[in-house]
Formats: C-alpha cells, sequence, structure tokens
C-alpha cells in the first residue's frame, strides 16, 4: 500500500546508486531514474547532487529521507496491525545478525518461525557485530542480534542466550598443551582469531585485559572473519583459536578438535537483540517473543 516512489528513493539514498537500488528492488535502473524524477518534479527541488558517475544527496534530500523512513515504517506497523485484526501475522521483518548467531544459533529457529508464521517475509543480513550495530542506525535491518561487551547509548539490547569462549586446539598438535593452560602460558602460544569488530574478539579482548594481558603482546599468526574459517585453519596448524563452545560440538565429536581449559580465565558472553531505542515494531516484538520461547524450550 505504500508509495513505491519512496522505497525507490530510500534505496537510492541508502546505497547512493541507482544501480544498486535496482538490483536491491529488482526494478530496471530507467524506472528507478523515473521515479526519482517523479519526486524531484513533485517537490520542485533536486534530490541528489550528480558528479559524474557519483552521487549525494541535497538538503533536500536529506530532509526526504529523514520523513520516509518514519513514513515507511508507520506503513509497516499499519500493514500489521491491520492483518493483526484477522488474526494474521503478516509484513516484512529485516533481522541481521553476527557471524556466530547466524551460523550457529539462527538456523533452526529461523525454521520454526516461519513454520509457525509462514505470511512474514524474513530477510537475514550476515556481519560482525559492529557492522550489524551500523546497519540498525541506518535504517537498514529492523532488529539486530550481537555478541560481545561493548553497548551503543542510542540501541537497546536485550538478552536471549548465554554463551562461552573456549580455546581450543587441534586433536593431533604437535604443540607440548596439556588440557589446562595459565593466562601466562597463552601469551607463550601461537593464536588464530577473529577480526577485529566481533564480538568474540570483543570478549576475548576484555578476558584478557582482567590478566592485564594486553593483545598486542600475544603471538596472534591470523585474523580470520569467521568462525568456520578458524575451525579449518585449526585443522591445518598447530596453534590455538578462540571459538564459541556452540560452534564446535560436531569437532568435538569427531575427535578433530579439543578445548584447552586456561585457568581462572573464563570468558562468558551475552547473545543480545540490538533494536533503536524507542523503536518496537509488531513483528519485531513477536519474532523476539519467540526467539525467547524456543530458547527456553531447548
Amino acid at each position: 500500500m505504500s508509495d513505491f516512489r519512496l522505497k525507490v528513493f530510500q534505496a537510492v539514498a541508502k546505497n547512493l546508486s541507482f544501480t544498486k537500488a535496482s538490483q536491491e528492488l529488482f526494478v530496471s535502473q530507467p524506472a528507478i531514474t523515473k521515479h526519482v524524477q517523479e519526486l524531484e518534479a513533485a517537490y520542485r527541488t533536486r534530490l541528489f547532487d550528480r558528479q559524474g558517475s557519483r552521487i549525494s544527496l541535497t538538503e533536500s534530500g536529506k530532509l526526504l529521507l529523514e520523513h520516509c523512513e518514519r513514513i515507511l515504517e508507520e506503513y509497516k506497523q499499519l500493514e500489521y496491525e491491520m492483518h493483526l485484526l484477522h488474526n494474521e501475522y503478516t509484513g516484512e521483518l529485516r533481522l541481521g545478525a553476527s557471524t556466530t548467531i547466524a551460523q550457529y544459533v539462527l538456523p533452526a529457529m529461523l525454521g520454526g518461525f516461519i513454520g509457525k508464521f509462514p505470511k512474514v517475509s524474513l530477510s537475514l543480513m550476515n556481519g560482525n557485530s559492529r557492522e550489524i550495530e551500523a546497519a540498525l542506525q541506518e535504517h537498514r535491518i529492523d532488529l539486530g542480534l550481537v555478541e560481545g561487551v561493548f553497548r551503543l547509548p542510542n540501541l537497546k539490547y536485550t538478552t536471549f542466550l548465554e554463551d562461552e569462549l573456549v580455546a581450543v586446539i587441534r586433536a593431533n598438535s604437535k604443540l607440548a598443551v596439556g588440557e589446562e593452560i595459565t593466562s601466562e602460558e597463552l601469551s607463550g602460544l601461537p593464536l588464530v582469531l577473529r577480526e577485529r569488530g566481533s564480538g568474540t574478539l570483543d570478549v576475548f579482548e576484555r578476558s584478557l585485559l582482567q590478566h592485564n594481558i594486553k593483545l598486542s603482546s600475544l603471538k596472534v599468526l591470523m585474523y580470520l572473519g569467521s568462525t568456520e574459517s578458524i575451525k579449518l585453519f585449526l585443522e591445518h596448524t598447530d596453534c590455538l583459536g578462540i571459538v564459541s563452545v556452540r560452534s564446535i560440538s560436531r569437532e568435538l565429536y569427531a575427535g578433530l578438535l579439543r578445548v584447552v581449559e586456561i585457568k581462572d580465565m573464563p570468558m562468558p558472553r551475552e547473545f543480545c537483540f540490538a533494536q533503536p531505542q524507542g523503536q518496537e515494531s509488531g513483528l519485531v516484538q513477536v519474532f523476539m517473543q519467540f526467539a525467547m520461547h524456543y530458547n527456553y524450550m531447548l
């Protein structure tokens, strides 16, 4: 029911690209250009400055984008509430999840959600925690699921699941590492870690600081962008990795990896919902309640 021209304008404004907006909305580029021109004619102002192949928002464009985001959000809420009068849950829900959550927590949960609410259109963006929080602030997603310890003041965080980081090594490693090491011994061992911006690295770094150890003092061989990459790296390299305990159940069962306890250095963390302060759409609340109940039943 919402004005499709506003959706087109929002897509162009967010991507600062007519081509990317065309790909995102599955609409031809000439049609994208036509919709934007119609808006510019209606408001008798330019919405974009064009410098060669690059575009940027004018002051008029920035004003329209500010109102556009509120209007489209209200349209989504209206659609949700009107269908709810007939006990139907429908609408679009854009999720964003940090890598560990997207790979090891969400797949089964999303399957259950789609089974219960088949008329809800779900999409999932995957990235590290900082990227998901940025997407929330830019209104590219409706709800984030993140890990880590840093909290942005303009976002609201709600814990939905407990997790723990552990040190792991390949079962046939040539490193002289027993079942337990001290934090001092950790400093002398080669490591593979998640990249900057990941919640996993945030938690690990906080645990190190509690033992007066700086990340820069460790022997880090590699920073990798996913837990799966770390696990594959460990299978072929003699070093320790720091990963979520939820991510290694298959490898432990198959005898490929083993856990090495770091004495007096527990690394608990929380998986959290993140959403803009004061914004609680109906579908977001439905998903959060479903996820809470789903985890409670496990």
